[in-house]
């Protein structure tokens, strides 16, 4: 397949048009693709250098600018050279101006501003780093989610993601070995998740991991039938609890804290 050229330029830190070239190159399958990444564009010498590389590489511009000079001279070079150019911000800005009756103020980097949901997104993200695991279980009834699984179900990365949305998130890894945590078992205040997995799809990935941590030695830990009855067990819990569980096994980290968030926002909703 022949490669293509695809620019992705950004007024800011670059994580919107990154997020919209992805989500939609996932749609064409196996795409052979150079990218051209320009984020913090704010003048226009950046710009003239970026349209030489548009020149030199003719392909696809996806931007997100704001600033109206700028987006005209990418726009109008683009036009000159014949190249395929969408600024992924303008329908939107135009469709909420029109509906709110007011100019936008037309400033990047608006949305990065450090603001209360900012610094709740930084604390969310320290609360999941002192609870991970297990650990700090004394005021885990604190927490806004608590994820529940067997090792190597994505507890902690699925937290991670919980945090970078405001979620205070906690995990608890369950122990073949040992009973569930009494601290587990009296929360009052969190929603908790259950987190599943195939058990042949978590041997592979812990013997990956084994390996990685140059333990390469057959243990329980990789057994087919050990992890068959603590994936059960665990299972056996979450239902005894009623907990809402999510099998894993064919889900990314952000579908499934997605899912957590879904989940998180009923249970919001029918506290009102």
């Amino acid at each position: 397949m022949k490669r293509f050229h695809l620019f992705l330029i950004s007024d800011s830190t670059g994580e919107t048009v990154d997020a919209v070239a992805r989500a939609c190159l996932a749609q064409f399958g196996s795409v052979d693709t150079s990218r051209h990444v320009w984020n913090m564009v704010r003048t226009t010498d950046q710009m003239n250098e970026i349209i030489s590389e548009i020149e030199a590489n003719s392909g696809v511009v996806l931007y997100t600018l704001v600033d109206p000079n700028l987006k005209s001279l990418l726009e109008n070079e683009c036009r000159r050279l014949q190249v395929h150019c969408v600024g992924l911000l303008d329908p939107v800005v135009t469709a909420l101006r029109k509906h709110l009756g007011r100019e936008s103020r037309a400033q990047p980097g608006r949305q990065h501003l450090i603001d209360a949901e900012y610094f709740n997104r930084i604390e969310a993200l320290n609360f999941v780093l002192s609870h991970d695991d297990g650990q700090s279980q004394t005021d885990l009834n604190s927490a806004d989610v608590v994820v529940v699984g067997v090792s190597r179900t994505t507890k902690t990365p699925t937290c991670i993601y919980l945090a970078n949305r405001g979620i205070k998130a906690a995990n608890v890894a369950l122990n073949p070995r040992c009973d569930p945590p009494e601290e587990l078992l009296r929360l009052t205040k969190p929603l908790c998740v259950g987190l599943t997995k195939d058990p042949g799809k978590l041997v592979s990935i812990r013997r990956s991991r084994l390996e990685i941590d140059a333990h390469a030695d057959e243990t329980d830990y990789v057994d087919i039938q050990t992890v068959s009855e603590e994936v059960r067990e665990a299972e056996k819990l979450f239902a005894s609890r009623g907990w809402p569980v999510i099998d894993v096994t064919n889900r990314s980290v952000e579908e499934v804290a997605s899912m957590i968030m879904q989940l998180y926002k009923r249970k919001l909703d029918q506290a009102i």
